[in-house]
């Protein structure tokens, strides 16, 4: 399956949680983050899950994604054979028009980084911004989670000049 998405800074921390309609806490790990594939395991909530994906395209609008769902034991299990690096963060979905926005709070050694995510059917399908959606950084690999498990936003921070 091909997943088509893009990814924004979040302008307003509070403005967007008044919308929220659905708040989850999510744990994942990477068992591989190649740039041409990666595994990851999630807890999402209750629930396990297995996913694959494959490398972006050039402009990181799209690429393919896997996903099964597992019972949460094995991913409890999974999650200790990862790679270093878990990524903690609480999942807001809001919906915007047509679309539900899935809005990432990260914690632990990503906690300030907040990104706002929309899938699409096409990637120059239209959709409305809500006035909380900041610059967009689709394409950029320092915030896909693969990344901010080797390179946490926290670190931005203290190298920044």
């Amino acid at each position: 399956m091909q997943e088509i998405e893009r990814k924004f800074l979040i302008l307003e921390a509070p403005d967007f949680k008044e919308e929220v309609r659905n708040k989850t806490r999510i744990v994942q790990g990477y068992l591989n983050s190649a740039p041409d594939r990666t595994v990851r395991v999630r807890i999402k909530g209750d629930k396990g899950f297995l996913t694959i994906k494959g490398r972006s395209s050039s402009d990181g609008l799209s690429r393919f994604e896997w996903e099964k769902e597992i019972p949460l034991f094995e991913a409890e299990e999974l999650l200790k054979l990862c790679e270093p690096g878990v990524i903690e963060k609480f999942r807001y979905e809001i919906e915007v028009g047509e679309h539900i926005f899935e809005v990432d709070e990260f914690t632990g050694l990503n906690e300030g980084l907040l990104m706002a995510e929309v899938e699409l059917q096409s990637e120059h399908e239209e959709f409305s911004r809500p006035a909380w959606l900041g610059k967009e950084v689709t394409g950029e690999k320092r915030y896909y989670n693969s990344y901010l498990s080797k390179f946490p936003f926290k670190e931005w921070q203290i190298s920044r000049p």
